[in-house]
């Protein structure tokens, strides 16, 4: 697809509070999405490399377990569910996203 500043705006378009690896110092406010590069698969055929995908990990954050949200981020394409899980009273549900 395009970019990492392309992902943001695709993102910033689901939600208005999007973080890039946000440093601990910032204060994050919800809801939010997270995300972070996590991967690079490269597809190699005849000794090149023909395919370059980036993987991000991909949080959306709400104190509202039920947040439209996940399935706004879980539309987009090559995007795979990982996980939900609970903190300090808010939900947390994880994705891969080949961008």
């Amino acid at each position: 697809m395009g970019s990492r500043l392309e992902l943001h705006s695709v993102l910033t378009d689901i939600c208005d509070h999007v973080y890039f690896q946000p440093p601990e110092s910032i204060k994050i406010v919800y809801p939010a999405i997270i995300y972070s590069r996590e991967a690079i698969k490269q597809v190699h055929a005849n000794n090149e490399q023909y395919l370059k995908k980036k993987r991000y990990s991909v949080i959306v954050i709400d104190k509202n377990p039920d947040t439209s949200l996940v399935d706004l981020v879980s539309a987009l394409p090559l995007c795979e569910y990982s996980r939900h899980y609970e903190k300090d009273n808010l939900n947390y549900d994880a994705f891969s996203l080949y961008f």
